[in-house]
């Protein structure tokens, strides 16, 4: 092999070093793309396995494939809000004992000062929850809409502090109808001074999608600094007894672009965050939180199963 001239030698060094650069960019950008991919941590609402223990709620939930249970401790749920002393911690054992993180809570909290509160997040929080559903707001026919946000953004703010002590995000759902946060603007406007960290929203897209139309990436867009939790499910609009409604129906089958949206999320990285997936379609009762169904429980894990891998999929494909 000849020598290489001295002139030879330091041109392709040069050459070699500029490339790593441009190496490492390659890796960084591999690494962000495989993170983006990266399947989501989905846990199923457990309104939906009411007719269940908490052990067979759990071990079906852990088979089927999911990261935990957004376990509903209000009236009617899992565990009732007087209860959560005694039966939080037996759900949470019983999730444990199958490898399912908690992390989520659905509740009905809406005031700080209310006398249930503070101990049930505070008994969430011991048990290493992070993150609660709280309860919906009504407008007052007696106020403005602009008056009811000045009188909510107090309330949010006293939440936000007991929050902050506890170490745990209050999420607020926006659901369509007339409901506080149904437009998105609104409840933007009463948690915007608010930090994400302790008072955040939990993004509904079937109900932004029923109220926003065409134009839901707006309110998507507006609140997205904001979101710290994300539900999954899908409708339709349809006819029942001759009045127009949206419909719910198994994810992919409905008006939800999930493709679009799921771009939209990790666009503004928020692929991290925990999504609850919700099945209010027709699952003989348990889509209502029935504690007694009309048809098999087998049934009911098949077409959960069915949803979960459809998110999995179109996540990977967006």
């Amino acid at each position: 092999m000849n020598n290489l001239s001295r002139e030879e030698f330091l041109k392709l060094s040069a050459m070699g070093l500029a490339a790593i650069p441009l190496l490492g960019m390659k890796a960084l950008e591999d690494a962000n793309v495989a993170a983006l991919n990266q399947e989501p941590k989905v846990h199923l609402f457990s309104k939906h396995l009411q007719f269940l223990d908490y052990d067979k709620m759990s071990k079906a939930a852990a088979e089927l494939g999911f990261n935990g249970l957004d376990v509903t401790v209000r009236k009617g749920g899992h565990v009732a809000s007087e209860n959560v002393d005694r039966d939080l911690p037996k759900v949470v054992q019983a999730m444990q004992s199958y490898g399912l993180t908690p992390e989520l809570i659905t509740t009905n909290i809406t005031n700080a000062l209310a006398p249930e509160t503070e101990n049930i997040l505070q008994t969430a929080s011991q048990l290493g929850f992070k993150n609660y559903r709280m309860g919906w707001l009504e407008y007052s026919e007696a106020h403005s809409i602009p008056e009811s946000i000045e009188k909510f953004k107090v309330q949010f703010a006293a939440l936000e502090l007991l929050n902050k002590k506890l170490k745990l995000t209050g999420t607020y759902q926006n659901h369509a109808g007339l409901h506080v946060g149904a437009p998105i603007w609104d409840i933007y406007q009463i948690i915007k001074d608010r930090d994400p960290n302790y008072i955040a929203t939990q993004y509904d897209i079937r109900h932004a999608l029923v109220e926003g139309g065409t134009s839901w990436a707006l309110g998507l867009r507006l609140i997205q600094s904001h979101i710290k939790c994300i539900v999954i499910k899908d409708f339709k609009w349809g006819q029942e007894e001759g009045v127009w409604k949206p419909i719910n129906v198994p994810l992919g089958e409905g008006m939800v672009d999930f493709s679009a949206y799921f771009k939209l999320l990790k666009k503004y990285h928020l692929n991290n965050i925990p999504m609850s997936l919700h099945c209010e379609y027709d699952l003989g009762g348990a889509e209502h939180g029935d504690k007694e169904i009309s048809i098999s429980k087998e049934a009911v894990f098949k077409r959960i199963k069915k949803d979960l891998e459809f998110l999995k999929n179109a996540w990977q494909r967006s």
